[in-house]
């Protein structure tokens, strides 16, 4: 029989690895999410741009695969069934609004958005181990500088 001390460290446990496969999860349909806009772009520009937040999202979802790895867990290996609902809905959006630019970098914005505040809420309303708090909080960083970039992106959509 497991002591209360040893159900309060498995739940930790637990919990702990349930945050990092969720964020695991939504890094995998940005992913697939920027490479589908990518392919949907038109000015090179935003094209290389969606590139590049791709394979930022590749290398997230590597580091946090790893640190469930670290955590003797199986990461996932793919995304969400809501991210495919999403990125169908985006389909339907770009075929109906005429797949410009501007309709691409507003789901991707949209996108980013949503991801910056998973991270900011699960950062403030769960105690992560040093080391895997300061991976999520370089990650909700990065995400934060792209939406800070929103701007100079809608610049691009309008070339």
């Amino acid at each position: 029989m497991k002591t209360t001390h040893e159900k309060a460290k498995e739940h930790n446990h637990e919990k702990l690895v349930d945050n990092l496969q969720e964020l695991l999860e939504k890094n995998y349909d940005a992913e697939k999410g920027f490479t589908k806009a990518m392919k949907d772009a038109e000015n090179s520009r935003l094209k290389t741009f969606l590139q590049q937040q791709a394979a930022q999202r590749g290398r997230f979802t590597n580091e946090l695969s790893q640190e469930i790895i670290n955590l003797n867990e199986k990461p996932k290996d793919s995304g969400s069934f809501t991210g495919d609902l999403h990125r169908t809905w985006i389909d339907i959006k770009s075929a109906v609004s005429g797949n410009d630019d501007e309709a691409v970098l507003e789901e991707c914005i949209r996108g980013e958005k949503a991801s910056w505040e998973e991270y900011e809420d699960k950062l403030k309303n769960y105690n992560f181990p040093p080391k895997i708090s300061n991976l999520l909080q370089k990650q909700a960083s990065e995400i934060h500088t792209t939406l800070n970039r929103v701007k100079t992106l809608e610049d691009l959509a309008d070339d």
